[in-house]
């Protein structure tokens, strides 16, 4: 069961004082581009009515279910639009399960042997809250990146990332406006943790939509870079050093004073290949088997960086693996290249 956070500091009070206030301009701002921020106030899904078509994906460890659904059928939009309803259960909360024990929770006795016995509990609201993901409008590349599907290694060598890969994704990739929104303090400048301005060196600190912050055990934050045009590792030479050292030692010692996380608790990494392009760099809690941490996608941030240290077309020339979808286009063209 994970840890209660640590009491906020006057520092960060401060911190998250001002965060609010530029909220509030953001929000005024946000009225004529239609982007906002989190609010406390009730609010309603962008879309109206929820029919389920599929399950794209479900795991019952993760407690995590992907449904892919039709919206606004009753509008007179003919068949209505396809959204994507992510749910997933919350991590517990030291403080509120302790309230919970000592009170009178509502039990359903399953099973009793001995000294062992299992229930159902039924918890008060604020107890079984649901994180609720929504993509809406929906396309088909985003039904594709949720629906669960066999998987398969491929080793990329430099020359099939320049003739392959690189044709392939600038045709095929996902809108990253989003990220531009982040950086440009369109959406989400109150979840900033820490910002390096430096237009060419610099970057943004921001919790991961994955981590809820109510527990430090599955801690989960993403650097980017406030420089465009650096896609991924296959970008990265020794005129980048600057930034990723950065990234690494400032981003590090942000969560130490905001989170007091210390380094070596935590693992810093690129993913390749990464699920957008746009350079940024994960942080979690080492202790956290976070998704896409495993060898076939993640590299440790500090190895990067000696890796472009000794040579500086490092990651131009070196083959790397990593894993497709059995279905994706790009891995059926890199088998076909590798064949002749």
């Amino acid at each position: 069961m994970a840890d209660a956070m640590p009491p906020p500091s006057k520092r960060k009070r401060e911190l998250e004082a001002a965060g609010t206030e530029a909220a509030i301009i953001e929000d005024n701002e946000a009225k004529e581009t239609g982007i906002g921020n989190g609010t406390s106030a009730p609010v309603h899904f962008p879309f109206s009515g929820f029919r389920v078509k599929k399950v794209l994906r479900e795991s019952a460890r993760d407690k995590i279910l992907f449904l892919h659904g039709k919206v606004n059928e009753s509008s007179g939009d003919g068949d209505g639009e396809d959204a994507i309803v992510i749910l997933e259960k919350t991590p517990f909360q030291v403080a509120h399960v302790t309230q919970l024990l000592m009170g009178s929770p509502e039990l359903q006795l399953q099973f009793s042997n001995d000294i062992y016995s299992t229930y159902h509990m039924f918890p008060p609201r604020q107890l079984s809250d649901i994180k609720t993901t929504v993509v809406y409008p929906a396309t088909e590349k985003h039904l594709q990146k949720y629906l669960r599907q066999d998987l398969c290694l491929v080793r990329e060598t430099g020359g099939d990332y320049r003739n392959i890969t690189l044709p392939y994704l600038e045709s095929q990739s996902l809108s990253i406006q989003w990220v531009y929104n982040i950086l440009d303090k369109k959406a989400e400048a109150d979840r900033i943790v820490f910002e390096n301005p430096d237009p060419s060196d610099g970057f943004v600190l921001i919790p991961d939509l994955k981590w809820n912050q109510q527990q430090l055990d599955d801690l989960y934050l993403i650097a980017i870079c406030h420089r465009r045009g650096i896609r991924s590792l296959r970008d990265l030479t020794a005129e980048h050093l600057p930034l990723l050292r950065n990234i690494l030692c400032e981003g590090q010692e942000a969560i130490l004073q905001r989170y007091q996380v210390k380094a070596d608790r935590l693992r810093v990494y690129l993913h390749y290949l990464p699920s957008y392009y746009h350079l940024h760099v994960h942080f979690t809690a080492l202790g956290f088997e976070a998704p896409g941490s495993g060898v076939e996608r993640a590299h440790l941030l500090a190895e990067v960086i000696e890796n472009l240290e000794c040579n500086p077309e490092h990651y131009q020339q070196r083959t790397l693996t990593f894993a497709l979808r059995a279905d994706d286009t790009l891995l059926k063209l890199l088998q076909e290249a590798q064949k002749n």
